[in-house]
């Protein structure tokens, strides 16, 4: 299995760091707002990952934190008139709801800052005792001139930064690159610090999460594209500086989204919500139009594409209703042991989606088929469940109840004598339960 690490900027075999287990972080939101569409990508890219870890065995470990302490919090709070404990637990309350409407799966940690603070205060204190941060009237920075290597992930020189910098005009920096991990405050929400009162530096927590949930280094990190400089970069100074490692093994990044062809920000007035994008369309048809581009690439969000996802869904949805009916009345089961190799094939090159769907289509096609001709197709079936689960696809194969199967039979006869009237409602009946 290969995966495409952005530190090294190439495809390589993919070893875990403890043979059969996996330790994954994704950067999570910054809880101050509703999240946008770009927010959603690594959300539903990375939960394809997991889910194509699990199929292979791995037992995986996924965690993706909350910030659920900064100034854009402290400015919402004031907009909005109430706390920011308020306002973190409203916009963390809403993340959830946008992601099981997405229908991603529940993971396995949800760290915040807030419950971090004395990790964090820990981590700061070592980096200062080895010299790569230091304290100037409540505020601590990280010394990036120490770490040698800065700008590895971003493909960035030190010199090239520091020549590109802007005059800073914070004085107490020692260095304009040099990044806050502590920075006092004066309004909105404080907390007592070894260097006074204040709010931790974003840079800082992630890594710190990392390492109070998994230990000092992990096997894949992931986000967005945007995310590689500085906050990835940061990330990887502060391990290099503390733990003498790149903090993860695989880092991976997933390209940003495009709006008719023209990427998605709110100086545009192209910027979708989340919660909104989704309301006219259901989960399979997202994943399915986000899915036909490869993770790595921008995904251009446009209306034909939309409907062309709507098409294979619904392609997809009623050739499983017509094999589960099938599968029903024969009393078949789903086999969801079943490996596939074809799907290893395609999945462990860099998690080919695209290659992966095109595949679901002919086995779909495959299966139009074996039901027209009453050929077998459970091995068919096996497959396609396979590939909707691994891309988290949300289809209908439980086996109908009695009733249903009842219900079934007497359209079939209502049909087959005739009785075309009786037949459409008993028709609608099944429609409404999802049997047809």
């Amino acid at each position: 299995m290969k995966i495409y690490n952005s530190l090294t900027d190439k495809l390589e075999e993919f070893k875990p760091i403890v043979p059969g287990h996996v330790s994954m972080y994704v950067c999570g939101p910054t809880v101050y707002n509703y999240v946008h569409i770009g927010n959603m990508r690594p959300v539903i890219t990375f939960d394809m990952v997991y889910k194509y870890l699990k199929y292979k065995g791995y037992d995986v470990k996924y965690a993706s934190n909350f910030t659920d302490i900064n100034p854009k919090i402290i400015s919402a709070a004031k907009e909005l008139g109430i706390t920011e404990r308020e306002v973190a637990d409203k916009f963390i309350k809403a993340y959830l709801e946008d992601v099981a409407s997405y229908n991603c799966t529940n993971i396995d940690y949800r760290p915040t800052v807030i419950k971090n603070l004395d990790n964090i205060f820990n981590f700061i204190t070592k980096l200062i005792e080895k010299g790569y941060a230091y304290e100037v009237d409540g505020d601590v920075y990280f010394r990036v001139s120490k770490v040698k290597d800065y700008g590895i992930l971003s493909n960035n020189s030190l010199e090239d930064l520091e020549s590109g910098a802007r005059v800073d005009i914070d004085e107490k920096k020692e260095n304009p690159l040099d990044f806050a991990l502590w920075r006092k405050t004066t309004e909105g929400e404080q907390f007592s610090s070894p260097w006074g009162l204040g709010i931790p530096g974003w840079h800082t927590e992630c890594v710190v999460m990392i390492n109070s949930l998994f230990g000092d280094k992990i096997d894949i990190h992931g986000g967005g594209v945007d995310l590689k400089f500085p906050h990835h970069e940061n990330e990887i100074a502060q391990s290099k500086a503390l733990n003498e490692n790149y903090l993860a093994n695989y880092w991976m990044h997933n390209g940003h989204i495009n709006v008719e062809g023209i990427k998605m920000s709110k100086s545009l007035g192209n910027f979708i919500l989340a919660k909104d994008f989704i309301k006219d369309k259901n989960a399979n048809t997202v994943k399915l139009a986000m899915f036909k581009t490869h993770y790595r690439l921008p995904f251009n969000i446009t209306d034909e594409l939309i409907e062309e996802a709507k098409t294979l869904d619904e392609k997809i949805s009623n050739a499983i209703k017509q094999a589960m009916v099938d599968v029903s009345i024969n009393n078949y089961e789903i086999n969801k042991s079943y490996k596939d190799e074809k799907i290893d094939e395609i999945m462990d090159e860099d998690f080919n989606t695209p290659n992966l769907i095109t595949y679901l289509l002919d086995l779909i096609k495959e299966l139009n088929t074996s039901l027209r001709q009453k050929k077998e197709y459970m091995d068919i079936l096996n497959k396609i469940y396979l590939i909707t689960d691994i891309l988290g696809l949300k289809y209908n194969f439980e086996v109908l109840s009695i009733e249903d199967i009842n219900l079934y039979n007497k359209w079939l006869e209502k049909r087959n004598n005739k009785e075309f009237e009786e037949a459409d409602k008993i028709r609608e009946e099944l429609i409404s339960k999802g049997v047809l």
